[in-house]
């Protein structure tokens, strides 16, 4: 899906590690959400909450998932998922456009 209709976009932005990760909130009529970021080279970790299914548009990264040893690349078209309540490590080898999905249950 290239784009969102009728939905609200947060103004406020989501800032993470001194602005080089950035992200919109977009909330859907149903109340479920997702954000849209960018993500600047660097090593990141991350936690969650709710479940995620992180979608990249542009870029290339590489992600270490809760409970694996070994680093995945992943490139513009691929998306991997997070579970709940976990931490996973990224590393951003360009800057890379996203979008991620939170899953309630």
């Amino acid at each position: 899906m290239s784009e969102f209709n009728n939905v609200t976009v947060v103004r406020e932005a989501n800032i993470y590690f001194d602005g080089k990760v950035t992200s919109r909130k977009v909330v859907f009529e149903d109340g479920s959400y997702k954000t849209l970021g960018i993500m600047m080279p660097g090593d990141y970790e991350f936690g969650t909450e709710a479940a995620e299914i992180m979608e990249f548009m542009a870029g290339e990264v590489e992600v270490l998932l809760p409970g694996e040893i070994e680093w995945k690349t992943i490139k513009a078209g691929d998306s991997f998922e997070v579970p709940a309540n976990s931490k996973f490590g990224i590393k951003v080898k360009e800057v890379s456009d996203y979008c991620c999905t939170y899953i309630t249950e």
